[in-house]
């Protein structure tokens, strides 16, 4: 396989690629936030179509087949607009609350189901490994200049684009910054995302994908993507980037005999030395919150104020809205910074099964699947990314930034079951695609 230059060659990836590598670009006009859910939804009507026109003349390469994976996420995302509605009319919201409050869905949470549909059309996972790698190397690029700004004492907003009058969850995500100052006095830096740990979120991903990629564009990735992480200083991120390796390989890799006994003879030692990892993982724990007290003790704060007005208001169907948190909180958003206080807050019980069932099901179907193909290996990998961030942040209002792993989940629930009994030990390979070299 040519690794030198990988290329778009239809339509729907051609959207895919310019979508993605355009990043900056888009984000220095502001329209970052606009490109995704506009995007999606105009190729699922794309998808739509092809759908409509499909007969048994359709050759087979583009026949579009949606898997049971993709449609357990739009149903979920489904009963998200159900339980917002609800919601709303339990607390007497309005009509205009609750139109403007689904127009945020489809913004929203609507796009995790949008993307994975849209993984369904003729797209190839390189095309999406290689078009985050360049962002990765666009960002080495910038990172360096950002962080000169800072030093040189440039301010740290340039400007807000006038495409903010379309609306969003806030100006920040419209805003162009050089950089950032926490309330210690420490600078961060979060290129095309509203803040920084948002950006740690991203280039977790574009890790996991540049992994996938071999030469220079694999190294342009891994660097890229660990310069981001090191340079927006989030916690979370460091920890995802030393766990998933170690997961993956867990996980993907559980029909070989080998990895069995490595797992067993861990668990003996494990038991063994329990008490000292105990130790070892209160003290992680400890220096993990005191690197910024101030963020956890807001952090928890949140949580606290989430789950009790949850549990003694609206249990069931949730609040069907945002609100302003106390001063104890700094006025953020109840629920804000994580995914399953946000929704049980919002969306209550029937919003957190909602979130809860679709990552269940595509954790469980691409653990299957990931003992024979590489593909559902990465789409494990995204799963299990999106996870551990629902610790951290809301993924409603990031949907727009993380879509290519979305698009790769869908495509990843594309590729058959094979027994894991009929493949030898290390036969896992990249599938053979037809890629087009450009001299």
């Amino acid at each position: 396989m040519d690794q030198k230059a990988i290329y778009p060659e239809n339509f729907e990836e051609k959207i895919i690629w310019n979508a993605i590598v355009w990043t900056f670009p888009f984000y220095l006009i502001g329209a970052l936030y606009i490109v995704a859910p506009a995007m999606g939804w105009l190729m699922v009507l794309y998808l739509l179509k092809k759908l409509w026109n499909q007969n048994i003349n359709t050759p087979k390469h583009e026949r579009i087949y949606i898997p049971i994976g993709v449609w357990v996420w739009i149903v979920s995302m489904l009963v998200m607009l159900i339980a917002l509605w609800v919601g709303h009319a339990d607390w007497n919201l309005g009509t205009t609350k609750t139109i403007k409050s689904s127009v945020g869905w489809a913004k929203g949470w609507a796009l995790m189901a949008v993307f994975p549909l849209i993984g369904c059309l003729n797209i190839r996972p390189q095309i999406i490994y290689r078009a985050t790698t360049i962002v990765c190397r666009q960002a080495l690029f910038v990172l360096p200049i950002c962080v000169i700004a800072f030093y040189v004492g440039l301010p740290q907003e340039l400007y807000t684009s006038p495409l903010k009058i379309v609306g969003g969850p806030g100006p920040e995500f419209f805003r162009v910054n050089l950089f950032n100052v926490t309330p210690e006095g420490q600078p961060r830096w979060f290129l095309f995302a509203p803040w920084a740990p948002a950006l740690g979120f991203v280039a977790c991903i574009y890790f996991l994908f540049a992994l996938q990629q071999s030469g220079k564009w694999r190294w342009f990735g891994i660097i890229g993507s660990l310069a981001m992480i090191l340079l927006c200083k989030s916690r979370l991120a460091l920890v995802v980037i030393v766990l998933l390796p170690f997961s993956l390989y867990a996980l993907t890799n559980l029909t070989r005999f080998a990895v069995i006994m490595q797992a067993a003879f861990a668990s003996l030692v494990a038991g063994f030395i329990a008490p000292i990892l105990l130790t070892y993982f209160e003290e992680f724990k400890a220096g993990f919150r005191a690197a910024r007290a101030d963020s956890s003790r807001v952090r928890e704060a949140l949580g606290r104020i989430a789950l009790d007005r949850w549990q003694s208001e609206a249990p069931l169907w949730g609040h069907g809205i945002v609100e302003r948190g106390p001063h104890l909180v700094q006025y953020m958003p109840i629920g804000s910074h994580h995914s399953w206080y946000g929704l049980l807050f919002v969306k209550g019980t029937v919003g957190f099964l909602a979130l809860a069932v679709p990552l269940i099901y595509s954790f469980i179907e691409l653990v299957f699947k990931s003992q024979t193909n590489q593909t559902a290996k990465v789409g494990l990998g995204v799963i299990i990314i999106l996870f551990l961030y629902t610790f951290g942040e809301n993924m409603e209002i990031l949907s727009y930034l993380f879509w290519p792993a979305m698009v790769l989940l869908g495509i990843a629930h594309k590729q058959p079951f094979k027994s894991p009994l009929t493949e030898q030990p290390g036969s896992i390979q990249n599938p053979q695609v037809q890629i087009t070299a450009r001299s």
